[in-house]
């Protein structure tokens, strides 16, 4: 009996080793543009902690921050040939590929919440229809994190659309340029991480960087002593994207983690920014900083100006299906009328 014992004890440790010796690992390098110290990138670091951690260690991340590796827009790129494994930026960077990324970047115009957006990604199918652009460049899209309405930062008042006409400003490449132009401004596309100089030096009289908060973070408001809020011409859909080969190299249960993990990122980051742009709203008053509301008849200015660009942009096969996924969506919310 002491021997089957014994014998018994041996061949469950053998097949512990072995379980062990079996288990799967997936090493990833990430980056984002996001600096650690905004609220973006500290909800970043958490998506990393909770992969980690409900991998059980599976899983390990290392992340780089304020595009320490090469710029935003060449973070897609980066993980595609394999320099790095995901990109945690966003799609609206790569509309020199393909116009369709616009509509999965920002499509400006449309939804008023980051929830309305975030239900045409996973309940107006959203995700089947961008995972078709991804795989053709490819990479794999995990999910999405919205962190609301964009404001702006600037140096002169931009108070309603008459402020735009000769206004400066550092824009994201892609449709955000012809929208504000039809509205009289002058865009400057420039890499994010040149804004603060920019702003600095007045080479740009303001910038489109991100949410109320992490314009604080970023401190652009140092500088910048106006601002609209709340936001209302950009919601960018940022994403986890990442090397096709990769993700598909990595057992069911790792890509499900990865898939659920951004699911609750997004719910985070909506929340998190509808607590925290309010208060940085009121920080920012009390610091001097002057914050407008633009009018009923302004925002449709530009509702107006941003739909009519819509066209201008669906100009391939990928395009014109996203425009249309997103025109049914936004009808069925009532957003846009027939």
């Amino acid at each position: 009996m002491k021997k089957l014992t014994l014998a018994a004890i041996a061949a469950a440790s053998t097949a512990l080793v072995s379980t062990a010796a079996l288990a799967q690992t997936t090493s990833l390098r990430i980056q984002t543009h996001y600096a650690p110290e905004t609220e973006s990138g500290r909800l970043a670091a958490q998506y990393v902690d909770n992969v980690q951690t409900m991998s059980n260690g599976e899983i390990t991340i290392e992340m780089f921050y304020s595009a320490s590796v090469v710029k935003p827009t060449e973070t897609f790129d980066a993980a595609a040939t394999g320099i790095l494994d995901c990109d945690m930026t966003g799609g609206a960077y790569q509309t020199g590929k393909n116009p369709a990324f616009q509509f999965v970047g920002d499509i400006m115009g449309g939804y008023s919440t980051p929830y309305q957006q975030l239900s045409w990604l996973y309940y107006g199918g959203g995700l089947d229809a961008a995972q078709e652009l991804y795989h053709t460049y490819d990479m794999h899209l995990v999910g999405w994190w919205v962190y609301g309405q964009e404001s702006f930062a600037s140096t002169k008042p931009i108070a309603g659309i008459s402020d735009l006409v000769n206004w400066k400003f550092r824009s994201p490449p892609g449709m955000e340029t012809k929208i504000f132009e039809k509205l009289g401004a002058t865009p400057i596309v420039m890499d994010f991480t040149e804004i603060f100089t920019a702003l600095e030096t007045g080479i740009i009289d303001g910038a489109d960087a991100s949410g109320l908060s992490n314009n604080v973070g970023l401190g652009l408001y140092d500088i910048a002593k106006f601002a609209n809020y709340p936001g209302f011409h950009s919601m960018p859909s940022d994403h986890l994207a990442c090397n096709k080969s990769v993700w598909d190299a990595m057992p069911a249960h790792h890509q499900r983690i990865m898939s659920i993990a951004m699911e609750s990122l997004a719910l985070q980051t909506a929340l998190t920014f509808e607590k925290k742009n309010a208060e940085a709203a009121a920080q920012l008053r009390a610091d001097g900083v002057t914050l407008s509301e633009w009018s009923p008849e302004d925002l449709q200015t530009f509702r107006n100006a941003a739909q009519e660009t819509w066209p201008e942009f669906a100009t391939t096969p990928e395009a014109e299906a996203l425009v249309e996924s997103h025109l049914t969506y936004l009808t069925q919310l009532g957003l846009v009328q027939n």
